[in-house]
């Protein structure tokens, strides 16, 4: 997995070398945020999940602070804001407006057709179950995926280490001696 990851996020020289992130270029030298560990990428990705439901204005830029501040992966989390697009958007606001119209306790009026989302006195009305529920869908996201990277990586982390007891025990000489135990030591 963690070869995976490597391989498909970009190099610090490929994201230093972006306008948008010139800003930053001081904060980027820091060598946490191109870690490709289990506290980083878990992080990352909540700062991902949590910034896909903010307005899509600037959600690239908005990752990248939180990911320098917070010290977590920063291709990550830049790249996790891509699934927010043109053909997700709808269908996340839409889910996260419902959520917010339940959460304030007023009926959600919005149905998911285009004439009713086009129409600019509909979004007045919609904006404080839209604000809530993107919001509470990020905070959810975040804590999901946070947890669930977590947990997917100590899971690998476990079944590595099983697969390698077991190998050890069909064959104990599998294993290369550890250093300094007098094994590694060859006679001329």
């Amino acid at each position: 997995m963690k070869r995976w990851l490597k391989r498909i996020t970009p190099s610090r020289q490929d994201i230093s070398g972006q306008k948008y992130l010139r800003v930053f270029s001081r904060q980027l030298q820091d060598p946490n945020l191109w870690h490709l560990n289990r506290r980083s990428v878990s992080g990352a990705c909540a700062v991902g999940f949590f910034v896909m439901y903010l307005p899509p204005v600037g959600q690239m830029a908005v990752a990248a602070a939180f990911a320098i501040v917070l010290r977590v992966n920063l291709p990550i989390s830049v790249a996790l804001v891509w699934l927010t697009n043109p053909l997700t958007m709808p269908a996340m606001y839409y889910g996260a407006y419902r959520l917010g119209s339940w959460i304030l306790g007023r009926p959600a009026t919005a149905t998911f057709d285009l004439t009713f989302w086009l129409e600019w006195h509909n979004w007045i009305e919609m904006l404080a179950p839209l604000t809530v529920g993107s919001l509470a869908c990020g905070v959810l996201g975040a804590f999901l995926a946070y947890f669930g990277v977590q947990g997917l990586w100590r899971w690998h982390l476990i079944r590595q280490i099983r697969r390698r007891r077991a190998r050890l025990a069909r064959d104990p000489g599998a294993l290369p001696p550890a250093a300094g135990t007098g094994r590694d030591i060859q006679p001329f």
